[in-house]
This record gives C-alpha cells, structure tokens and sequence, in this order.
C-alpha cells in the first residue's frame, strides 16, 4: 500500500450580503511549508465560496495526498462525510423527489478531486481562535473585497437559465 504525504487544510468562504461579492480563504500545511490561496467572485453565495475553497486547496496539491480538511461550514463537511453530496449526484442532483440540489456544478469537482485524494473533512467553529479558521476568514473577506472580481458562472448563468 502507498503511503501518502499528509497535509492538513483550512479554508473558508465568505460572503458581503448573500447572495453578493464572495471570496474564499485557504491554507495549506505540509510539514513546515504553508501556503495561503484566495479569490472572490463578484456575485455568488457564501456556500458556493466554502465549497470552492475546498476545491482550490485540493486542485493546488501537486500530487495525490493524504487531506485532513478543516471548515467552519457544517453544509461542507456534513454533505462530504455524510455522503449527502454523491447521494445527491447518484440521484441526478435531486435531493428528493421535488428539490434539486444546490451547486452541483462544484459539488461535482469537489467529488472528483475526494476520489483522487485521501480527504477527511472535520468541522472547526468558525472564529473560536482557531489561528487558521481565522486566517481564512482574513483571506476570504479581503478577497471579496477587491476590485475587477471574476463571475462565478455557475451561480450568474443558474440565475438567467434556470435548471427546468
């Protein structure tokens, strides 16, 4: 059996009104090396910005790893370790019978990325002196703050094509 290197991940995501300018805030640790990763969006929603937090950081890893991910965002860890999120692609988005699931365009990539790496998600309060929670809301808050912001195209082209 290969052995994989671990790294543990912190991320968030953050939103100015929501839906409104979001961002997401990363930070990577492998032994002594750290790396922090964020961006925004001009329009999108705080849970778009905690999935796609996650999937930035899994995206940077160069190879596969074994990943102990840490969010504030029960929606994240619970839909990830609980099997919400492929019950819900098993079932073609639908969370039951009337309501379609929510994001299914990142929940697809994150599912991707969860069956290339090793990941364990684990929840951490958000802003309980977690000096990494915190560091991501640092970064996610700034990122939605900037200037010149990219279009979060899975939320904007739900929003004028509506799944029928």
């Amino acid at each position: 059996m290969q052995e994989f290197r671990h790294v543990t991940v912190y991320t968030d995501g953050a939103c100015i009104g929501n839906p409104g300018p979001g961002g997401y805030g990363v930070v990577i640790l492998y032994q002594d090396h750290r790396r922090e990763l964020s961006g925004g969006y001009r329009k999108t929603t705080n849970n778009r910005m905690e999935i796609m937090a996650a999937i930035v950081a899994l995206e940077a890893l160069k190879e596969r790893c074994r990943v102990t991910l840490y969010s504030d965002s029960q929606y994240l860890v619970k839909a990830m370790s609980q099997g919400w999120a492929k019950r819900w692609q098993a079932n073609g988005w639908m969370r039951n019978r009337r309501e379609r699931a929510l994001n299914p365009d990142l929940w697809e990539r994150l599912l991707q990325l969860c069956d290339h790496h090793e990941v364990d998600f684990g929840w951490i309060k958000g802003h309980a002196r977690s000096p990494e929670n915190l560091r991501c809301d640092e970064l996610a808050m700034h990122a939605a703050q900037q200037a010149d912001l990219l279009t979060d195209h899975g939320y904007e082209d739900m929003l004028q094509f509506p799944a029928a």
